[in-house]
């Protein structure tokens, strides 16, 4: 293309800030630039994007078609420009062919592949769209300004991040990467409901951004939108790149939402492939435990800790099944373990107190109880150093709720909440007999169990955040403000929340998440007519099982002696006082009781609930419905009177739980 001698710089670049506010005025000084230097590149490429950005695409298209001939290779602005006007008159095959010549041409150019993955969709490629977004993202991992903000966040240095962040999003509004990282730093800061927005739209932008589409799975169930989760995880298992993490992921959400015998079909699928998974096995075990397949979740978690002696988990898994001795070979293993571990403490903390905890109970086994305490007190001192829990704070709040459920206040609460009476919420502590009360009335045919939901504490948490951010003065002024339609609404998306985790048309249905004894007062209030059933044990007994038990998450108390015997005393404090203040409202199921006299205790738990007796609850053991909790395997058996009293065994070292509980020790049963 002839060119004359090349005008002074500034014109030209005087025509380039004028091209997003003003492209008319961009494309008058391009023409004059022109005019003084006719075929002058720079000016042509400006005039055909001046073209663009006022609508005429097709004009354009031609200007840029002219720059273009003869060039063995373009630039990447000029194929990018080529590819925009394209768009922009319609003409999707050739928007297509650019964007792959730019692509093909310059890999590294991230926004060329993201282009040509929304082009490529429009014209119903979506495979095609799908790999193209996936290149996209393993060019962007080679971006300096996302690697700059990417080591900023792993540094912790979130506002700085953030800023480089949306300074990049002005410049390239929807730009994949940097929503999904703005998406992470909302999570690191516990805002999840502005890191799924930012997420989402990541998403939106780029469909085939597997990694943005794997973290938001995580987010939806870390809080409980499982379906959409469902949604997600059955979408990324058909990427084009698979892998078995994709897999993982989807069998964690079934598992979630109680689909298990499909999970364990993916977990089975997956070690047919590769049986060298110890993490897989583990899984498979979890399943096979859950369904009461007891000799395969055994054999499954054996499998694990053949192929891995160290991993502490799959030992505990092995132990936590109550039915299940171990052997002098399995101490000699674990003990074994210890010692390879014992010199990256630090580091392998999580499998040392999973494996003193199963020594815990191999001792315990073996009838030596000084070593079985040993054990389990290392490992609850270890998993101490992991949590979090402020046994002080929590009292005070125990005894502020006390005082907000006041007998004046629910003598004077006007009508209003949901009235389904749906639920039957089984409270109280951990391994107080929960699980056996709940497979009772799951034996029923108007019952459904269900699991242990978290719904009720997220909603008690969402309001409990009025009163931290200062909008209430307390607890007690916050829930007085709440209008009867207020309690409704609430009401209502309990319900609407638990329906997925709903599979029979069952009238009724369990919660069984322990610690909503805590919102006894809110469930009265947003569920009146819901049903609360008390399952409580013997403090010694109970808090004793508690502290030899690792939980999974969320019982933060369980791991100090003194500190499980102050829960179990807040627990009873504000359950006495809430009896007080509403007699008959929480029917009380004493462990003790129902092992002395079972038939007597069902059909006193039936009739509080407002059921008909029904023999098969006297028979649960027969039923075969899916059992998450540490009991699973003991509720497929009969009620057995032995072991009543297990605390006798560790009473030389109970001093400090005793002194704890306090006057509870000897009035538990009427408090």
């Amino acid at each position: 293309m002839a060119q004359t001698l090349a005008p002074p710089a500034h014109a030209l670049a005087q025509a380039e800030q004028l091209l997003e506010a003003s492209p008319h005025l961009a494309l008058t000084q391009a023409e004059d630039i022109l005019r003084a230097s006719p075929g002058f590149a720079p000016a042509e490429f400006l005039a055909a994007r001046a073209l663009r950005r006022m609508g005429k695409s097709a004009a354009a298209l031609k200007r840029l078609d002219l720059l273009a001939q003869g060039a063995p290779r373009l630039p990447p602005a000029v194929l990018w420009e080529l590819a925009q006007a394209a768009i922009d008159a319609g003409q999707n095959a050739r928007a297509i062919a650019t964007l792959e010549t730019l692509t093909q041409q310059h890999p590294t150019v991230a926004q060329g592949w993201f282009l040509l993955a929304r082009e490529q969709r429009k014209a119903g490629h979506d495979d095609l769209g799908w790999q193209a977004d996936l290149s996209a993202v393993h060019a962007s991992s080679r971006d300096p300004e996302l690697l700059k903000a990417a080591i900023a966040v792993n540094d912790g240095a979130l506002d700085q991040a953030e800023t480089l962040l949306a300074a990049r999003l002005q410049r390239l509004p929807d730009d994949p990467p940097s929503l999904r990282m703005l998406g992470e730093i909302a999570w690191r800061r516990g805002d999840m409901t502005v890191a799924i927005a930012h997420v989402e739209r990541a998403i939106h932008a780029a469909p085939g951004f597997d990694l943005a589409r794997d973290f938001l799975i995580r987010l939806l169930m870390q809080t409980n939108r499982l379906p959409e989760a469902l949604i997600h995880a059955e979408t990324l298992g058909q990427s084009p790149i698979h892998t078995p993490g994709h897999d993982l992921i989807l069998a964690s959400v079934l598992v979630k939402l109680g689909h298990q015998e499909r999970a364990g079909k993916i977990y089975l699928r997956l070690l047919n492939l590769q049986p060298d998974q110890p993490q897989v096995w583990q899984n498979l075990g979890h399943v096979l435990k859950t369904l009461g397949q007891q000799a395969q979740a055994v054999d499954a978690y054996r499998q694990a800790v053949t192929r891995q002696p160290t991993m502490g988990e799959a030992w505990w898994s092995l132990a936590n099944l109550k039915t299940v001795k171990l052997t002098a070979g399995d101490i000699t293993a674990m003990q074994g373990a210890l010692a390879t571990l014992e010199p990256d403490a630090e580091a392998r903390k999580e499998d040392l107190f999973h494996l003193h905890f199963s020594l815990g109970k191999a001792f315990e086994d073996a009838k030596d109880y000084a070593a079985s305490f040993h054990h389990y007190d290392r490992g609850n001192a270890l998993r101490r150093t992991m949590i979090r829990h402020d046994a002080v704070a929590f009292s005070a709040e125990a005894h502020t709720t006390t005082k907000a459920f006041s007998p004046a206040f629910i003598a004077q609460v006007p009508d209003g909440g949901c009235p389904a009476p749906d639920p039957i919420f089984i409270v109280g502590l951990p391994r107080s007999g929960s699980t056996l009360v709940e497979q009772i009335l799951a034996s029923h045919s108007h019952v459904e169990g269900t699991m242990e939901l978290p719904d009720m504490m997220m909603i008690a948490a969402r309001l409990q955040s009025r009163v931290d951010e200062g909008e209430f003065a307390d607890f007690a002024m916050m829930i007085a403000a709440l209008s009867p339609s207020d309690r409704t609404r609430l009401g209502d998306e309990y319900i609407a929340r638990t329906r997925v985790h709903r599979q029979t048309d069952k009238p009724l249905f369990i919660d069984k998440m322990p610690n909503n004894w805590q919102h006894t007062g809110l469930i009265r209030l947003i569920l009146p007519n819901a049903k609360i059933i008390d399952a409580r044990r013997n403090p010694l007994s109970c808090c004793l099982s508690g502290w030899k038990q690792h939980f999974a998450r969320g019982q933060t108390f369980s791991y100090d002696l003194t500190e499980i015997g102050q829960y179990y005393r807040d627990y009873v404090e504000l359950m006495a006082a809430y009896d007080a203040a509403a007699p008959g409202a929480v029917h009380r199921v004493i462990y003790e009781n129902m092992v002395a006299d079972t038939e007597t205790e069902v059909r006193r738990l039936l009739a509080h609930i407002g059921l008909p007796f029904e023999p098969a609850c006297l028979e649960f053991y027969k039923n075969d419905r899916a059992v998450r909790t540490a009991s699973s395997e003991q509720v497929r058996k009969p009620i057995f009177t032995d072991g009543l009293d297990p605390w006798r065994n560790y009473e030389p070292w109970l001093a400090p739980l005793k002194e704890a509980l306090g006057p509870v020790l000897s009035d538990y049963d009427w408090a």
